[in-house]
């Protein structure tokens, strides 16, 4: 797929089995919306196929009516008919059997909106609708463009919640793009890294965190450290690994703070620099051997200018 003189996408293949959450990841113009809307059949690859149920999805090149009647496709952009009751805007679309639609309503949550207009509703309320409106036509597969943006907690939760309903509850089979590494991590049940219009890493979320492919892969899920030079041997040795390259990845977390006058074992002297409260955890900075690192911890944090003492927690770090 080309865009702009440049290929928006090059070389991808993969398989997503049926009822396995997938989800696509990468930085601004990676090409996961792309990616989407070539699968949904609203963009024409100018190489390659797309296969859905051993059926060759068409692009709007080769049919009058883009996608694919068993693939539904949820923008981020998405419409509902203005000034009408929901029950209305939903009756409108409906083509499952008789007493199917009910069923639906209670899965999306928005049984008790039926009566209110569609001008009425919030953000996350109109998304549930839009969503229920799609899946009354009874699509196999679902894609959904960025569901999770602009929703405050409790209604990306709840959508989190419809979405694993949809699949163990109506059988269908959901991928969506997300920016936010924890929405991501925390829905998915494998993920699709792409850098470029290049797949990157696909594996289950907890490889992809903890055994990224590269640093461009570490930095879209999460904060880390990245231990080099006079400092890497010290580490790989707290590490209890054996040196395989010359970086090693560390995620703050697994950094664990010991008081220096407290320590018994075996670690790295260091000095506390900043502290940063978040609630559930505090992110400390600390100076050691001359370098900076980034340590997460939920136990109360050190005073700025302690004297400390690291160590790694079991299986912590990954060589890149």
């Amino acid at each position: 797929m080309r865009e702009k003189n440049a290929f928006a996408l090059h070389d991808i293949h993969f398989t997503q089995p049926r009822f396995r959450r997938l989800a696509l990841a990468g930085e601004t113009g990676a090409g996961k919306s792309t990616l989407l809307q070539c699968i949904a059949g609203l963009i024409q690859p100018q190489a390659g196929q797309i296969f859905f149920e051993q059926e060759r999805v068409k692009g709007p090149a080769e049919q009058l009516v883009p996608g694919h009647p068993g693939i539904a496709y949820l923008s981020q952009h998405f419409e509902l008919p203005r000034f009408l009751r929901v029950e209305q805007a939903l009756r409108y679309a409906d083509k499952l059997p008789a007493g199917e639609a009910a069923a639906l309503y209670e899965v999306c949550r928005i049984g008790h909106l039926l009566l209110r207009r569609t001008d009425e509703l919030s953000g996350g309320e109109r998304q549930r609708i839009a969503l229920a409106r799609l899946l009354l036509s009874a699509p196999r597969l679902l894609l959904l463009d960025e569901p999770f943006s602009n929703l405050d907690r409790g209604h990306k939760n709840l959508l989190k919640a419809v979405l694993e309903d949809l699949s163990t509850q109506l059988g269908i089979t959901c991928l969506l793009v997300s920016h936010d590494p924890a929405d991501t991590l925390s829905w998915a049940e494998e993920i699709l890294v792409l850098r470029q219009g290049q797949v990157v890493q696909q594996a289950p979320p907890a490889q992809i965190y903890r055994q990224p492919a590269d640093e461009y892969t570490a930095g879209l899920f999460g904060d880390y450290n990245l231990i080099t030079g006079p400092l890497l041997p010290l580490v790989a040795k707290l590490a209890g690994r054996r040196r395989t390259s010359q970086q090693l990845l560390v995620r703050p977390e697994d950094v664990l703070l010991t008081a220096a006058d407290t320590s018994d074992g075996p670690g790295l002297a260091a000095e506390v620099l900043s502290v940063r409260f978040f609630g559930s955890y505090s992110e400390v900075e600390v100076g050691v051997q001359g370098e900076r690192l980034t340590v997460k911890t939920s136990a109360p944090a050190p005073a700025v200018g302690r004297r400390v003492t690291l160590t790694l927690a079991a299986a912590g770090g990954w060589y890149l």
